[in-house]
């Protein structure tokens, strides 16, 4: 078929196979790619471009003036001209296909670029847009440097009427459509251009919105191209003064949407690189010796003005600069912090605010600020004597805290040495569970209180004044509950006569009892969270048998009865339900024995034995959703398998929780 077939012999749905203005982006594609071949074809389109910038810049001034009936040179200026060897053959291959496709449609437009996509299937896309433009820019700009010099260059007034060059002044708003269509079009290659450069600095994990541009790039410059194919066209009718003109303007309707989308595109690129440099920058600041408060500052505030702390001691603001040389507790969280959990701090500061060298500082983090939540910040930090983070935008290092830290909204402390140096990524559980026994709160502190067996004066000591005299005097200490209220009563009743056995008396065992679930909720939540706390700093390490003891007290969160028993601040044995009511029920069956022999060893070889014989039981453990990085397999506590992963959700509607 001949290509410049008019539209009108062409049969209905041939047509609106051929029409690009009635075709999707994919049925674009779809032709598009059949003329592309992947090849190591080198080209220097960077130079190539540049010509052609220098030579569109200088051609669409001239063709303003024209169209404006000014006469003004263009300025002197010299424009970079690289060293190049032009692909003057292509281009003149080009150049022939635009050329002469009278009368215009949009078919023929399709076909012709359809056929310069073929002629330059070995091109990368975007080589294949600067050297179609570049064949355009060399007939465009031939023929308005004749119009320049026409008045005053014989040579270049008889030439010019050859290429009917005065014509065209005569159309002074239709070139004035031409040229700005030109110029947009050269916008919209610079973009892709742009973009193409991009991909081979970065990596599209780093700058998703490259991936997504990149994508469309192939049909972008398809438009490009047909732009330009079209705008050739019109020329072509202006000189002919044919009855036909190429309609333009959904040209320019397209190309325009293009750049606008593309720039959106080129600008986010621009914003996700700045971010990705910075990750760049924060981590080789937190792995290299640099002073705190330049980490400090990058982490917080990045290229914006530090601001001054609050400090709450004082009710005054302090310079940033009272935090170097210091060693730093960075404390993370939300907004959603409760009371309980700023009082875990409290006695760290109590201990280090006589110590000039240690720190403490609350950096709170908010995605967006509103005045509500303005409200919330000015109460919870009303709370706190240390440092507070003043900062009306969001945390420059969000996403590292995020990623890095394992930031998960629940409070964290991160420790940082007066180098800037990592001392501990979150020690906030460290600190609920052990207090200022574990100072100065390293990894190095962690892992000497990991290594002791006795755990339970530092979980349950805290949350009640009696306990702590219990564990000292080394007693004997049944801590037990469950959501069975039942099961308490009964195992109540049998424990208290346990532990007031005249032959139990006799021999001097004394034993204590302490119903959880009796207390007050909140002492109920301390209990739980010191044993989660506990968990937390201990699941990353190797697995010992105090990590499993803490694991089993963890799985009994939501038992309908446990019950923990206890000498001093180490475990003799823990157990669920029926197997513990039964050990101590049947007291008389194995008392003989616990007062001869030893009253925990025994109780642990008769619970063994009940357990033994008692109906098979899941073991469940529920994890919060902690700050810190949580490991993906966890060994069961009762077998050697390896526990499945569920994900569970939960609100408990306190009344007594406190809201801010």
């Amino acid at each position: 078929m001949d290509v410049t077939m008019s539209a009108k012999s062409l049969p209905q749905n041939a047509e609106n196979e051929l029409n690009p203005l009635t075709m999707s982006d994919e049925q674009i594609l779809e032709q598009i790619y059949s003329t592309h071949v992947h090849s190591d074809t080198k080209f220097d389109v960077d130079s190539l471009l540049t010509l052609v910038e220098n030579i569109l810049r200088r051609s669409t001034n001239i063709v303003d003036n024209v169209v404006q009936g000014s006469h003004a040179r263009l300025e002197t200026t010299d424009d970079k001209i690289p060293q190049f060897n032009s692909p003057l053959s292509t281009l003149k291959q080009i150049a022939s296909e635009m050329a002469c496709k009278l009368p215009p449609s949009e078919e023929t437009a399709h076909k012709t670029t359809l056929a310069i996509l073929k002629k330059l299937s070995k091109y990368e896309w975007d080589a294949k847009a600067v050297l179609t433009l570049a064949a355009f820019a060399l007939e465009y700009s031939h023929f308005w440097l004749l119009a320049q010099y026409l008045p005053t260059d014989p040579l270049a007034k008889s030439v010019a009427i050859l290429k009917r060059v005065p014509l065209l002044h005569k159309h002074r708003q239709a070139m004035a459509e031409v040229n700005n269509l030109v110029k947009a079009t050269l916008q919209v290659i610079q973009v892709i251009f742009e973009l193409e450069k991009l991909t081979s600095s970065y990596d599209v994990k780093d700058v998703p919105a490259l991936g997504l541009a990149i994508e469309q790039i192939p049909v972008d410059v398809y438009w490009a191209i047909i732009t330009i194919v079209s705008v050739v066209t019109q020329i072509d009718c202006l000189i002919a003064e044919s009855d036909h003109k190429q309609e333009l303007s959904h040209y320019g309707q397209k190309i325009n949407i293009i750049l606008t989308k593309l720039s959106k595109q080129i600008m986010l690129c621009r914003q996700q690189i700045d971010g990705a440099e910075y990750y760049r920058k924060l981590r080789k600041l937190f792995h290299t010796p640099t002073e705190i408060l330049e980490v400090l500052k990058v982490l917080i505030f990045n290229k914006n003005a530090p601001q001054p702390l609050f400090h709450g001691a004082t009710k005054t603001t302090v310079d940033m600069s009272v935090l170097r040389k210091k060693n730093v507790y960075l404390f993370i969280s939300s907004l959603d912090i409760t009371e309980e959990e700023i009082s875990v701090l409290r006695p760290v500061y109590d201990l280090i605010k006589t110590k000039d060298n240690y720190k403490i500082v609350w950096i709170p983090v908010v995605e967006a600020w509103t005045e509500q939540l303005r409200k919330k910040f000015e109460v919870l930090k009303s709370k706190m004597a240390w440092y507070v983070v003043q900062y009306s935008g969001s945390i420059a290092g969000y996403k590292y805290i995020k990623e890095e830290w394992h930031f998960k909204r629940n409070p964290m402390v991160v420790v940082l040495s007066p180098r800037g140096k990592v001392l501990h990524s979150n020690a906030f559980h460290l600190i609920q569970a052990h207090g200022t026994r574990a100072f100065p709160f390293t990894t190095f502190n962690e892992q000497q209180i990991n290594n002791e067996i006795n755990w339970v004066g530092s979980v349950v000591g805290n949350i009640h004044p009696v306990i702590n005299g219990w564990v000292v005097e080394q007693k004997y200490v049944f801590f037990y509950g469950g959501k069975d209220k039942e099961w308490i009563q009964q195992f109540s009743k049998y424990a208290r006569a346990l532990a007031n056995d005249v032959a139990v008396k006799e021999a001097k065992i004394c034993i204590e009892l302490f119903c959880v679930e009796k207390e007050h909720k909140s002492v109920v939540k301390r209990f739980w969270r010191g044993i989660e706390s506990l968990f937390v700093t201990k699941v990353q390490k190797a697995v010992d048998a105090v990590t499993q003891e803490v694991q089993k007290m963890l799985s009994y969160k939501n038992e309908s009865g446990w019950a923990l028993l206890s000498k001093g601040p180490s475990v003799v044995t823990s157990g669920y339900g029926i197997a513990m009511l039964k050990t101590v029920a049947e007291f008389e069956k194995w008392k003989e024995v616990a007062i001869k022999k030893d009253f925990g060893l025994s109780f642990k070889e008769q619970h063994a034995k009940i357990a033994a014989a008692t109906t098979h039981r899941c073991s469940q453990l529920e994890i919060p959703n902690v700050a810190g990085k949580l490991p993906e397999t966890i060994k069961c506590p009762d077998c050697p398998g390896v526990m499945e992963i569920f994900i569970s959700y939960k609100c408990c509607h306190n009344d007594n929780t406190t809201h801010y």
